[in-house]
């Protein structure tokens, strides 16, 4: 049945026991789907207190330490409990608690060195423009 009755109570009370870890980061929010969960799983994205792990059917409990393999970063988190449903996410951060290091503070003066240039070099101004094209002769102003 459906309704949890055939289920004993330590599966369906939050806080118990393990839980399959792609059903955790879907209930945690980590992952938009249980199917992507699964397949970034198998695909190796995931290691638990230290070890890979590559089976969707493996178990996390409270505790544990879950190192997630995004595209742009690492995720790391630690179990505090156990999901009960894709909930909001609210709901879901109680599942988890974040730490992941802050990212390196970016050298803006960097950014900014890579986008001016010395003057004279890239494309001319229209003033630049219109002197070269006065010099060659193309657009003489007319005469009055």
């Amino acid at each position: 049945m459906a309704d949890g009755r055939d289920q004993p109570s330590s599966e369906r009370e939050p806080g118990q026991g393990r839980q399959r870890i792609d059903k955790w980061l879907f209930f945690a929010r980590l992952r938009k789907s249980r199917t992507l969960a699964a397949k970034s799983v198998e695909q190796g994205d995931i290691t638990v207190n230290g070890q890979p792990v590559r089976q969707p059917s493996f178990n996390v409990k409270p505790g544990d330490t879950i190192i997630l393999s995004l595209d742009r970063q690492d995720l790391v988190v630690k179990v505090l409990l156990p999901g009960v449903r894709r909930g909001p996410y609210e709901e879901a951060r109680t599942l988890y608690e974040d730490l992941t290091p802050p990212a390196p503070p970016r050298d803006r003066r960097n950014l900014f060195e890579q986008v001016t240039r010395e003057r004279g070099t890239g494309r001319p101004t229209k003033r630049e423009r219109r002197e070269t094209d006065a010099l060659r002769g193309r657009f003489d102003p007319p005469d009055e």
